[in-house]
């Protein structure tokens, strides 16, 4: 069976289609772990010159999309010719297509495929459109053209099947949005590589931002240093929306200001020290796409401690690992810091990294998009 990914997106600021690979592990890793898993891979990337390069048994073909020189978009409804001869000329089984944003493409690209390739489309943390506008109206049109759509978790389709982006003729599958390679390091090394503390250590990894709702966690680990009184929440993040408003709080409070330390930006290439320092995993999002950084949590033997949103429960098996709470309750956050807290951590972190390999890795990713793949296709062609 061969796939043919194709990606409309790139950075526009990133001059080189080398690099733009080493930026987009997620649509690397993917490639390699479907191939792994039995199928014939290649990669169409959207760029703004044309190129081609081998990497790691997959054949990225880079096409034009005529973005302008300033790095803004381009016309949508203008017909992506080459990226379309690529496809065509790769013959494909299968076309996966990356996020529901390019629904003119999408369809443009169906009406220049053979019959019977199937194609599937890639939810990325995707926003509903509004239902009633007229741009959610021919949207809908357009994205009748897929086959299926993936998901992290079925349950966040629902809301694109009630506002019929999503008919009831097309499929939806669950399938986990990324994976990652990161591998747990010594404990010790890792403390002192990361200067990371606590009894227990705890570590959020994401955006100061109100989707990720950093005042609640901050709010819940106060809370819960009342009876974890050594604990120390170290907070990495890239993005900082809410850095004055989260500096504020935690200047406010004593405990926080003895318990809480901010790190800022991480080199990735760092990341594994963090995390393999760390007991607990800590995040308050109000919605995920997946969650990179849980996922890279559990690869390393943290014990998630998250709300209990859909992508969380799918990648922690509906909190058989560490622990779920409702969004925006704090008192919830504590409390189920302080429970995962008092459970046996050598047994848990154990839990935690059979978890992954046997749910969450790049071959078990691959393997359930061939399945899924398989199916599409022959639904397709019957």
């Amino acid at each position: 069976m061969k796939i043919v990914q194709v990606n409309y997106a790139y950075a526009a600021q990133v001059s080189d289609h080398a690099a733009l690979l080493d930026r987009y592990d997620t649509l690397t890793g993917w490639s390699e772990a479907v191939a792994g898993a039995g199928a014939e891979v290649s990669v169409v990337q959207a760029f703004h010159y044309d190129a081609q390069l081998a990497h790691n048994g997959i054949e990225y073909m880079f096409c034009a999309d005529a973005r302008p020189s300033d790095g803004a978009s381009p016309r949508r409804w203008r017909r992506p010719r080459t990226l379309e001869a690529a496809v065509l000329a790769a013959k494909p089984d299968l076309i996966h297509v990356n996020s529901l944003e390019f629904a003119p493409e999408i369809w443009l690209l169906r009406r220049a495929l053979p019959r019977q390739v199937a194609v599937v489309v890639q939810d990325h943390a995707n926003a509903v459109p509004r239902s009633f506008s007229l741009k959610g109206a021919v949207r809908r049109r357009l994205l009748g053209a897929a086959d299926a759509f993936l998901f992290t978790s079925t349950e966040q389709a629902l809301p694109w099947q009630s506002n019929g982006f999503i008919s009831d003729k097309q499929r939806v599958y669950a399938v986990l949005e990324s994976s990652t390679t990161l591998k747990p390091m010594d404990r010790e090394t890792a403390r002192s590589i990361s200067r990371t503390r606590g009894r227990p250590s705890i570590l959020w990894v994401g955006r100061l931002n109100s989707i990720k709702d950093p005042m609640t966690v901050l709010q819940g680990f106060e809370r819960a240093l009342e009876s974890l009184p050594e604990a120390i929440l170290t907070m990495v993040y890239g993005e900082d929306d809410l850095l004055p408003a989260v500096r504020r709080r935690v200047s406010e409070s004593p405990a926080l200001a003895r318990s809480v330390r901010l790190v800022g930006r991480v080199p990735h290439d760092q990341m594994a020290a963090f995390y393999s320092a760390a007991d607990l995993f800590v995040l308050g999002s109000a919605r995920e796409g997946s969650g990179y950084s849980l996922i890279e949590a559990c690869a390393c033997g943290v014990v998630p401690v998250v709300t209990n949103i859909p992508s969380f429960r799918a990648i922690t098996g509906k909190g058989t690992i560490g622990a779920l709470w409702p969004h925006g309750d704090a008192a919830r956050c504590a409390q189920a810091i302080v429970d995962v807290a008092s459970r046996d951590r050598g047994e848990e972190r154990r839990r935690v990294l059979t978890h992954f390999d046997q749910h969450l890795s790049w071959p078990v990713v691959g393997a359930c998009a061939v399945a899924i793949y398989r199916d599409v296709r022959t639904s397709r062609r019957s």
